[in-house]
């Protein structure tokens, strides 16, 4: 960009042609004259050439004068700079992968509408590192953190129900693994979205202990509780009839999800069907955003040094050329 730094300089531009009307009504009357009866006698004297001198000298001094009031009004460059900085946010996302989450209360089940709503929230954020740890009886890291979205959300996709010989619900341990993911973080807000349809039945580890351990690396969990209130359709594999549905009783520890949530500052949801689960994403997603601080700055480079030094030059060199090749005297 391109400004004046006193633009208000520019208006003694109107003094340019101000001098050269003032010099056409007025200028040539100050100058010698001799009267003669007639000038056919001398208009074939060799070297008559002051006229054509007389115009240069003036539209130089003219172009001195457009170059000065140029100066004076300091054009100069002018380039915007920002600089970003951004506290990151480092979230672990905690996915119960147990057999319960194949209730079909959810569409077309619990863990498969689980997957859509994490795929949404991680499409949300932008520059935060985020992680994926699948439990069942035991824990498992799916995805370090990271911010290459896409190798997430591929493997996102690719988490399953665990097969019955790991099957179980291990809360406290799964806790305790993403605390040991998220401890040695660097950023100024890390968390865990941890979603799971059950109550903790397996690992070594106690939910509120394990909650209390991430509460000393001040790390926050979001618990979000899924399943219908009462019963929700199971199916089953009949070696009869084939594939049918048994209703089966909801049992989730809302209890222990509150303290744990509590526990570390953060909060405790539920989520009875699909529609509430993309609304406690949301929620959370505007919960926990990147802080992002933005400085603007102007840099500015003078530019009348260009009109400056170029008149001084001319005037320098018309000096000379009135001196010795126009021979002026005064």
């Amino acid at each position: 960009m391109f400004e004046f730094a006193n633009p208000w300089v520019l208006v003694l531009a109107v003094l340019i042609p101000l001098a050269v009307w003032w010099q056409k009504q007025w200028g040539n009357r100050r100058e010698g004259t001799i009267q003669l009866s007639s000038v056919q006698a001398v208009k074939n004297v060799a070297g008559l050439s002051g006229e054509w001198k007389l115009k240069l000298v003036r539209t130089i001094q003219m172009i001195v004068l457009s170059l000065l009031i140029m100066a004076m009004a300091r054009p100069r460059a002018v380039r915007d700079l920002t600089e970003t900085s951004v506290n990151v946010v480092d979230i672990n996302l905690v996915l119960d992968i147990s057999s319960s989450m194949r209730a079909e209360d959810f569409k077309p089940n619990r863990l498969e509408a689980a997957k859509a709503t994490a795929r949404k929230f991680i499409e949300d954020r932008e520059g935060d590192r985020i992680g994926l740890l699948v439990f069942a009886g035991e824990s498992y890291i799916q995805c370090p953190l990271t911010i290459d979205y896409d190798v997430l959300l591929d493997l996102l996709d690719q988490v399953e129900i665990v097969d019955e010989a790991h099957d179980g619900t291990a809360i406290g341990m799964a806790i305790a693994h993403g605390i040991n993911r998220l401890r040695s973080s660097d950023a100024k807000s890390r968390i865990m979205v941890l979603l799971s349809d059950g109550s903790n039945n397996a690992g070594e580890l106690d939910p509120i202990t394990a909650a209390g351990f991430a509460a000393e690396y001040d790390i926050k969990i979001y618990a979000i509780g899924v399943g219908s209130r009462g019963k929700a359709p199971f199916p089953v594999d009949d070696p009869v009839f084939g594939k049918r549905y048994v209703q089966v009783d909801v049992e989730m520890d809302e209890k222990t999800l509150q303290q744990l949530a509590e526990t570390t500052n953060g909060q405790y949801f539920r989520a009875t069907d699909e529609e509430r689960l993309s609304e406690i994403y949301d929620e959370i997603n505007s919960l926990e955003r990147s802080e992002i601080s933005v400085k603007q700055f102007r840099e500015y480079r003078e530019l009348f040094g260009w009109m400056l030094i170029p008149s001084v030059v001319i005037m320098l060199s018309m000096m000379f050329v009135n001196e010795s090749i126009f021979r002026k005297r005064v």
